[in-house]
């Protein structure tokens, strides 16, 4: 009101009324709200402070912050309402008094969950530890609030749920994926899985790789085997790469030495899985080497170690965050990394009273169960298994010249699950043809690879990772699509 008695203008902006307060300061009264409004308060040169910066330092502070309504409720003459950035939250408090009326209360209150806003508000210190929220030690004295993007009354999921430790809503999550990931674990799961890209690179870089990229539409199985995706390629056909396997060696026979490339792989397997994806994301190298294959995978392995040593220095906030709703043992590894022979290892299986022959592949429970042994005598979550039987591994495997039944070819194990499949590859183009004609392989359309070997090829060997394996087992999670953002499968094509 005015001195006078006559009421105060209201001013309208984008369908919200503004009332005038005492000081010049402006305060939403909750009366028209026009669906698809966005509205930017005046001040473009204000300053925006992150949530995680949210600490006591800040305490006594007016500051603004952008972020989403994860929860509101009201009590009274006050509303508690939780503002959630990615993975970090603070709980808010709007509370009638001299900064904001009854009006504004009512209005706070009734802004739908995950809707944007812009809050001005006092940092404040709080006697009792917020359990709830990761800013545990502030809290937030909104003094004014603004609407940027409404959300819709109604979600397909309440993300509430989603982070309770059961972790409720995970199929919901995968199939609203515009909103599922919005999570605080999720938030961490795929900031944690874009570490390990990075950490994967500048290793591998700092070693003297090269990245590379290679075709995903190829004329022949690169595998193998009929686990491929068949494309309409104009007049003929072709399929999606299984791997970048043979493009790779191609890049060290031209002398490139040292490669490595990130990028999407395709399996047409039928495997409804916690495991299994039909499209996930390889971390691939290949490299020469001088007198043993062991010389890659101490390469292979030493990179593996400082992704696992970045993850726990850098990402301690995410693996926290995510623990609180799936918790786990830390993730452990040797330095050197424990690598064990396949003979040993079914030694150890046959020990546990395990059933199988010397060239038998692994099945799914045994890998598990050598896992569980290899962790109680080594202590360790990490270990190689070398020298696989020949006849279980593809067409490029060097065999073993020691004995033809096995190859040198090894496999990365993470908390008792593979997560890299590699191996010392035949370049000798002589035997690399044989070996193709005893797994019925088309030569001529693998008449170019065949080729780059008949011009001298230096020896090699290498491995491809399942990143989403990766993260998945490092976080102690149990299914790959909680760290797949788009995840493709027998049953699933959408989003």
């Amino acid at each position: 009101m005015r001195k006078d008695g006559a009421r105060q203008p209201a001013l309208h902006v984008g369908g919200i009324r503004f009332n005038q307060m005492e000081g010049g300061r402006r305060y939403m009264v909750f009366e028209v709200f026009l669906k698809g409004t966005l509205f930017f308060p005046c001040e473009p040169d204000r300053g925006l402070v992150r949530v995680q910066e949210l600490t006591p330092e800040k305490a006594g502070q007016l500051i603004w912050v952008r972020a989403r309504i994860h929860t509101s409720r009201a009590k009274g003459k006050q509303c508690f309402l939780v503002l959630r950035q990615q993975q970090f939250n603070v709980q808010a408090l709007v509370a009638v008094g001299e900064r904001a009326s009854k009006q504004m209360v009512k209005f706070a209150a009734n802004i739908n969950k995950e809707s944007i806003v812009d809050v001005e508000a006092v940092v404040k210190k709080v006697e009792q530890t917020i359990e709830s929220c990761s800013q545990q030690d502030v809290e937030l004295h909104i003094e004014r609030i603004f609407v940027i993007s409404q959300a819709e009354p109604r979600l397909p999921l309440q993300l509430e749920d989603c982070v309770r430790p059961e972790g409720e809503g995970d199929e919901v999550r995968m199939r609203t994926r515009a909103l599922g990931p919005r999570t605080t674990t999720s938030q961490a799961i795929f900031r944690l899985q874009s570490g390990v890209c990075q950490l994967f690179r500048d290793t591998l870089t700092n070693k003297g790789f090269v990245e590379i990229q290679t075709p995903k539409i190829i004329s022949a199985a690169s595998e193998g085997g009929a686990n491929v995706f068949t494309v309409s390629y104009f007049k003929t056909s072709a399929y999606l790469a299984q791997s970048p396997q043979l493009y790779k060696q191609m890049c060290i026979c031209a002398d490139f030495d040292k490669v490595f490339c990130v990028g999407p792989v395709f399996r047409a397997e039928d495997s409804n899985t916690h495991r299994h994806l039909t499209e996930f994301v390889g971390l691939d190298i290949e490299l020469a080497f001088n007198y043993h294959y062991h010389e890659v995978i101490e390469s292979i392995t030493d990179t593996m170690v400082q992704i696992f040593k970045g993850l726990r220095d850098k990402f301690q906030t995410e693996i926290q965050t995510v623990g609180k709703q799936y918790p786990s043992e830390p993730f452990k590894f040797l330095e050197p990394t424990l690598r064990l022979e396949y003979s040993e290892g079914v030694a150890m299986l046959r020990e546990a009273g395990v059933e199988m022959g010397d060239e038998e592949d692994l099945s799914t429970p045994n890998e598990k169960l050598l896992g569980r042994l290899v962790k109680e005598k080594y202590d360790t979550d990490f270990y190689v298994l070398d020298k696989y039987p020949l006849a279980v591994r593809p067409f490029y495997t060097m065999p073993d010249p020691n004995d033809k039944k096995y190859s040198n070819s090894y496999d990365m194990f993470m908390r008792g699950e593979e997560i890299l499949s590699g191996a010392q590859r035949i370049h000798d183009a002589q035997l690399l043809t044989e070996r193709a004609m005893h797994h019925n392989i088309d030569l001529e359309k693998i008449k170019s690879y065949i080729d780059s070997f008949r011009y001298g090829a230096p020896p090699h060997g290498g491995g491809g990772i399942g990143l989403e394996r990766v993260c998945m087992l490092y976080l102690g999670l149990h299914n790959v699509r909680q760290t797949s953002m788009f995840p493709r499968d027998p049953k699933r094509l959408t989003p």
